[in-house]
């Protein structure tokens, strides 16, 4: 007795069976492969706001102001905080000198702030400047440096003893608090994450040195 062969429309039949049985493998293989992915940015984004609000409230837990400067030389002390919904200018001394001989204090202006990002066109991204030499120009000069990207909004709250609630303005420049910090400051960043989500991100820092050091 003779083997059977295959037929052609057999072996069509096979080489169409492996050929979707492949395709499936191939798309499955690009999901699992588009998932991690997307688990690795989200991861990433999570670490980023994270050591960000982590940051942001170390360095406002150290802000500090002074009336200690050459009033021959400025009409004004040299330490401030300017603080509104959106954006936080203030004196701190969390400065690190990053070179032993540096001529550098741990005083510093640090500011934050929303702005467009570079590398996310039609994104907006957190931006840090720091000013490691305090001078009468608080608001220029400096290092800037990007923080977190995909970044939607930054909002900051600060608590007032006297109303007993919380306002979205702080500054010793005016009438109100020349002298004087707020004891808490509420943080709050809201991102895009990888998924196409949007989560809000927040942390309290609070604020020991209060009132301004005496010479």
């Amino acid at each position: 007795m003779r083997a059977r062969g295959f037929t052609l429309v057999e072996v069509l039949i096979a080489m169409g069976i492996t050929a979707t049985m492949a395709v499936m493998t191939i798309g499955a293989l690009r999901s699992l492969d588009h998932s991690s992915e997307v688990a690795r940015q989200q991861e990433e984004r999570y670490a980023a706001a994270r050591v960000a609000l982590g940051r942001i409230s170390r360095e406002l837990s150290m802000a500090f102001l002074s009336d200690n400067y050459d009033s021959m030389r400025y009409r004004e002390p040299l330490t401030l905080f300017v603080g509104r919904d959106d954006e936080l200018l203030f004196s701190t001394m969390s400065h690190v000198r990053l070179y032993r001989d540096a001529k550098e204090s741990d005083q510093s202006i640090v500011a934050y702030r929303l702005d467009a990002d570079p590398d996310h066109a039609g994104e907006r991204a957190l931006f840090r400047r720091e000013k490691v030499r305090l001078d009468d120009e608080p608001d220029r000069g400096g290092r800037t440096d990007l923080v977190a990207d995909h970044v939607t909004a930054l909002r900051f709250q600060y608590w007032d003893p006297k109303r007993r609630d919380w306002v979205r303005e702080w500054t010793t420049k005016g009438t109100d608090h020349p002298k004087e910090l707020p004891p808490r400051v509420r943080v709050e960043l809201e991102l895009t994450l990888a998924d196409g989500r949007t989560e809000k991100f927040a942390t309290e820092a609070r604020i020991e040195m209060r009132n301004a050091l005496t010479p």
